[in-house]
């Protein structure tokens, strides 16, 4: 035997491993949930694609679609707009302290999402809650104010939980494509006349572009699967007018809620057509084509 086969026999030794744990606990599941999703859920028996017609007409589920929307999308534009500054000012300016910065700005990356969503629902309670009694001391008002009465402000403070959580992740991953930008660019750019704004856009922006895409491609995969945060501060239901029901969410109260969990398996289904459709358009749209790239 070459030394040539007896490498690839220990490669595929090192890699046998992993490829149990993903037979046995990612193709397994993710083929079972398939074949769940076109069974009835009372006697398991095959309902084709009974479920994914009903699916469709569900206007719960629709609506959940449109929550994780407008949640995901008040978090990904000012992560993106702050993450922007912070990493610029990060880079270009010499600003002391640098490291601790980053430190801080991750910090909330570290704690648990149900941790927050919790704390976040005891300061926010309209009875015992820390910013009720807090504006009642001030005499800022006068009687306690229901926070999460409001289906405006209970999506509102949501997106301002993640993009709490995840602009200093951002802000990580845009400094490192920033500072990847060769200096001798920057040099020919200052030569040839061009301002800080002129630079970031002609210059920053183009060059980041992988890095600006990896991070809206995860942020979009991330954000379509929030769950914590509202189930942490809805107890599972949503409210107020399932203003917080997420698509996750609603999956999880189908399927261990009301224990029908062939729907459910459909729902799931359903919310990875929606990642992998806007997942790709998203990739279309942030990193198109060059000419002459298919010639």
């Amino acid at each position: 035997m070459s030394m040539k086969q007896k490498r690839a026999r220990c490669g595929y030794l090192f890699v046998t491993p992993y490829l149990i744990v993903f037979l046995v606990f990612q193709l397994y599941p993710i083929l079972y949930t398939f074949g769940l999703s076109l069974t009835t859920d009372y006697d398991k028996s095959f309902a084709g694609l009974a479920n994914y017609e009903h699916l469709l007409k569900d206007k719960v589920f629709w609506k959940s679609v449109i929550n994780t929307w407008k949640i995901w999308l008040g978090c990904i534009v000012p992560q993106m707009i702050s993450a922007l500054i912070l990493s610029v000012l990060l880079c270009q300016y010499r600003l002391k302290g640098q490291n601790v910065f980053r430190a801080l700005f991750y910090l909330p990356n570290l704690v648990t999402a149900a941790s927050i969503g919790i704390l976040f629902g005891v300061l926010l309670d309209w009875q015992t809650g820390t910013v009720n009694k807090i504006l009642l001391q001030l005499n800022l008002i006068e009687e306690p104010v229901n926070w999460m009465g409001s289906p405006s402000f209970a999506q509102g403070i949501t997106s301002a939980i993640q993009w709490w959580m995840w602009f200093g992740h951002s802000t990580i991953l845009l400094t490192a494509g920033i500072k990847a930008i060769p200096n001798e660019v920057i040099e020919s750019a200052v030569v040839d006349g061009a301002g800080s704004v002129q630079r970031f856009f002609r210059i920053t922006l183009p060059m980041i572009r992988p890095t600006l895409l990896y991070v809206v491609i995860t942020s979009l995969i991330g954000g379509m699967q929030i769950f914590d945060i509202p189930m942490a501060l809805t107890g599972g239901d949503g409210e107020p007018q399932k203003s917080l029901m997420t698509m996750v969410l609603y999956l999880y109260n189908s399927a261990f809620k009301n224990k029908n969990y062939a729907y459910g398996a459909t729902v799931s289904y359903g919310l990875f057509a929606i990642i992998l459709i806007f997942s790709v358009l998203f990739f279309r749209v942030l990193n198109p084509k060059e000419e002459g790239e298919n010639g």
